[in-house]
């Protein structure tokens, strides 16, 4: 089974995978942030670090979904390879901080790599406000998000809105972060659980 928490920077994905992995007792894919080497290089310039970055991110997900594939283990992803195209590429694209050569040689690429990857089982959204966005980036502190742009987070919003709304690949369940909390409130996280549960009728119990 593999479930892919998806959602804009700072929307929680992270804290959901772990506390999805403890309640299910199963493996939790994190994200590569605190070992890229591209990161905080990329928020000081963006336009210069945003290729690498990507061709990491590419990269470091594709091998994550060939271990998911091949091991046949409940997974909790978080974060999936369809954002890195989808989303963050084409925005730094849309912003001018990606070159076109550089953004069709990374299509080509992400086409290649396509063939080879199966879409989760389930695909959870966290819907969240760019307000929220910002609150839950400043409690969590990280230095080389500071200087992170509204306009970006926004601009972000609006792709994951287009591709959430064409997503196809499989069952989808979209959790509004602006209304619940499901950190500090049991009652939230159970809501969360029982959706997740309604979607494969009655599977995890």
């Amino acid at each position: 089974m593999h479930i892919a928490i998806v959602g804009n920077i700072g929307a929680g994905k992270t804290t959901l995978t772990e506390l999805l992995s403890k309640y299910y007792t199963c493996e939790a894919q994190y994200e590569t942030v605190d070992d890229n080497p591209y990161l905080e290089d990329f928020y000081n310039d963006m336009k210069r670090w945003s290729f690498n970055l990507q061709i990491f991110f590419l990269n470091s997900r594709f091998k994550q979904l060939m271990d998911i594939q091949n091991n046949q283990r409940f997974i909790i992803q978080d974060r999936t390879i369809y954002e890195d195209a989808y989303i963050f590429a084409d925005n730094l694209h849309d912003m001018g901080l990606m070159t076109s050569r550089d953004f069709e040689n990374y299509l080509a690429i992400f086409s290649s790599i396509k063939h080879f990857i199966k879409p989760p089982d389930l695909l959870i959204y966290l819907k969240a406000s760019v307000p929220t966005l910002v609150n839950n980036i400043q409690i969590r502190g990280r230095e080389y998000e500071a200087g992170i742009r509204i306009d970006y987070l926004t601009k972000l919003n609006e792709k994951y809105e287009k591709w959430i709304d064409n997503y196809k690949e499989g069952k989808l369940l979209v959790i509004n972060q602006d209304k619940i909390n499901f950190v500090n409130n049991p009652e939230d996280l159970g809501f969360v659980i029982n959706s997740i549960e309604k979607e494969f009728h009655g599977l995890f119990k």
